[in-house]
């Protein structure tokens, strides 16, 4: 089965997030860390062997970026997340991105207790062709009644006798019972261990486009061991930490 392809003007690192949530490249490589280097292997083609050293050595090491999906979207309870000192801010997925969290919160209510992230390919996950029809639908009619639906922007409530997609002036309208909004917001700039991988921690955090991206950090074999100067100060001086570059990169948190 082929692998995705680096694009004309796309960055390695995002290539590498796109191979590593590719629908065909998982159902090949269900294993992370195959899938992560049949992926690192795809991303290092063209490159001298001193550029991809450096760049397998950023991605093992510091880790990497990604564009928040249905994959990999997670919402840590209070206790999970870490205070860094960095300015932070809530996030509410149902209203930045409306089409994710309408398909994560429909599989969360099929699924009860029982709920674990949609994986690609799994056989209830809507197709594109699907999905794009129940977007472009004003209504999807589910045979249930008295549910209210909130307009993002003027906080007008709407009330309808079915539940589905509704929209008013190209706005996705949100639902307003408390039970349609659990596990919708997240934290920015709050890192977040992960001990089921793909990294030691994340973090959500804006980048420079202001879209919200997913940074996954942190080598989960190695400790720092800060109690003894000279490795610190080696590490720091490894990892550059006097000019640790933009929030949305993973050495900055690393």
């Amino acid at each position: 089965m082929p692998l995705p392809s680096k694009r004309d003007g796309e960055s390695r690192e995002n290539f590498l997030s796109r191979c590593m949530s590719d629908e065909k490249t998982i159902q090949e490589f269900k294993d992370s860390p195959q899938r992560m280097a049949v992926c690192m292997s795809k991303a290092l083609e063209d490159l001298d062997t001193l550029s991809s050293a450096a760049f397998a050595h950023d991605v093992i090491h510091d880790g990497y970026t990604e564009a928040i999906n249905e994959d990999n979207f997670y919402v840590p309870s209070e206790e999970e997340y870490e205070d860094w000192g960095e300015e932070t801010e809530e996030w509410d997925v149902s209203v930045a991105k409306p089409g994710l969290w309408e398909n994560i919160r429909k599989k969360k209510e099929r699924e009860g207790k029982k709920y674990k992230p949609a994986k690609r390919g799994d056989k209830d996950r809507p197709d594109p062709k699907s999905w794009k029809k129940a977007k472009n639908s004003e209504e999807l009619d589910i045979a249930e009644s008295g549910f209210k639906y909130r307009d993002p922007k003027t906080g007008q409530i709407y009330e309808y006798e079915r539940k589905g997609i509704y929209t008013k002036d190209g706005r996705r309208l949100i639902p307003t019972n408390a039970s349609e909004y659990q596990g919708r917001k997240v934290r920015l700039g709050r890192p977040f261990l992960t001990p089921d991988g793909p990294k030691k921690r994340s973090v959500y955090v804006k980048n420079e486009k202001g879209n919200v991206v997913k940074v996954n950090f942190g080598d989960p074999n190695m400790k720092i061991k800060k109690s003894d100067p000279a490795r610190r100060k080696s590490f720091r001086a490894r990892h550059k930490c006097s000019t640790p570059g933009p929030r949305w990169k993973a050495r900055y948190w690393s």
